[in-house]
């Protein structure tokens, strides 16, 4: 089908439509999800995921603090700043009794859900990890934790110690584009592991790299084909930030406006999802922030590492200098009339 037929025949595809098929869960079609991300105009999608927003989550923008504790990593990903083989980095690992001091200061301030994020790191294994968990969910919050690939049993004792949500990102479904990025890994093995965390009954977050080098816009579909079948969660995607000391140091910035076109297409695939803007959204477009809860987010996730170690947390430039202005960000919230909570959504 030649391009102006096609487009034709997906016009066809109308708000209301669109809409009903969104919150009533049903599949769209390979067809449909491409005249959306390639010819449907970008301001007409964002309308349409800000009123799917408005239903299904309301007008509320949840708030979660992150704790970055370890930027040790034992992957070796090629767009990574804190791989292993970045010599260059100023690691660090912060003790359980600093998280916990941490925490509580992010509790104090109000929030109840505290994200704790680290490379994977071998010296905070499963065993000290469970017995953190433990202790931070004495100061009655959600948990959160990003910290990789662990097998089936590691999972299970995670989640039985008070664990509520994991974020393991897929970063692209694409299979030859994983394999190069992720060197250490497979594909394969990261379903599995999504899948186990589905099992354990965790909410489970994934999320794609938009504008990584070799990716092809086509690829995009498959990555909105598969967050339909997977039903995660959450979903976070990010835009490629080149870091200088990895092997796509010369590659350009992904886009910020096509990462823009994916959260609000996520919110249309997957109107239940809670969708956190990210962080690298922020640093590359600082602009779009608010733009970006008008087009389907819903999640705000503040880095509250202390600044002693955030600067070293390098995943990529910019990242460990930005300070989020939340109270200026809570008012700019307000006037577009959104309203905000630090509670668990």
């Amino acid at each position: 089908m030649d391009k102006k037929n096609f487009v034709a025949k997906s016009k066809k595809l109308s708000r209301d439509i669109i809409i009903e098929k969104s919150l009533n869960g049903i599949k769209f079609s390979r067809e449909e999800l491409t005249y959306l991300f390639l010819y449907a105009e970008s301001e007409w999608v964002y309308r349409l995921a800000n009123e799917i927003r408005k239903k299904k989550k309301g007008n509320i923008i949840y708030f979660r603090g992150i704790i970055e504790f370890s930027n040790y990593c034992s992957k070796n990903c090629l767009y990574c700043g804190i791989r292993r083989d970045n010599r260059l980095l100023k690691r660090y690992r912060m003790e359980e009794e600093e998280i916990l001091e941490v925490a509580k200061e992010i509790v104090n301030k109000g929030f109840r859900t505290i994200v704790l994020q680290s490379g994977e790191d071998p010296i905070w294994n499963t065993e000290r990890l469970v017995g953190l968990v433990k202790e931070l969910k004495k100061l009655g919050v959600s948990i959160t934790l990003s910290v990789g690939e662990r097998n089936r049993d590691e999972y299970r004792r995670l989640k039985k110690a008070g664990t509520d949500r994991f974020l393991l990102k897929h970063e692209t479904i694409n299979n030859a584009l994983f394999s190069w990025l992720k060197p250490d890994t497979s594909l394969e093995k990261r379903l599995r592991c999504l899948n186990w965390l589905k099992e354990f009954g965790y909410e489970v977050g994934v999320g794609c790299i938009v504008g990584i080098p070799r990716q092809k816009l086509e690829q995009f579909i498959d990555e909105l084909l598969f967050l339909q079948d997977f039903k995660p969660q959450m979903v976070g995607h990010g835009p490629f930030i080149p870091h200088p000391h990895t092997p796509l140091a010369t590659f350009p910035s992904g886009s910020a406006l096509l990462t823009l076109k994916m959260l609000a297409l996520t919110r249309i695939v997957l109107s239940d999802a809670n969708l956190p803007i990210s962080t690298a959204l922020s640093v590359l477009a600082p602009e779009l922030r608010i733009k970006a809860f008008l087009a389907g987010a819903n999640v705000f996730m503040p880095d509250l590492t202390p600044i002693t170690y955030k600067r070293y947390y390098d995943l990529y430039p910019g990242k460990g200098e930005y300070q989020p202005d939340l109270e200026n960000l809570l008012n700019r919230l307000q006037k577009v009339g959104l309203k905000t909570d630090l509670v668990e959504s």
